[in-house]
């Protein structure tokens, strides 16, 4: 995981849904300030912060999280969709 990131920079994470832990997807994001604790950054997406961690697979592009997604769960076209 890239730990140098910038406010204001965006990315692009892996997220497993809450209500249904068996389905993920490629969600935009962006780095800003931790509104909780200000010297450290946070992931903003959907109207939610989310402290930057090892549960998020957070890539620079969409093109790398959708191809990572696609090595983790596989594809609805070639029927090994898993999430």
């Amino acid at each position: 995981m890239n730990t140098e990131f910038r406010p204001g920079e965006v990315v692009y994470i892996i997220i497993r849904n809450p209500h249904a832990q068996d389905v993920a997807h490629v969600q935009q994001a962006a780095i800003v300030e931790n509104p909780d604790n200000p010297n450290e950054l946070a992931l903003f997406s959907h109207e939610h912060y989310y402290p930057i961690s090892d549960d998020f697979a957070i890539f620079q592009t969409e093109e790398e999280a959708e191809s990572a997604y696609q090595a983790a769960f596989g594809s609805v076209d070639d029927g090994e969709y898993y999430g």
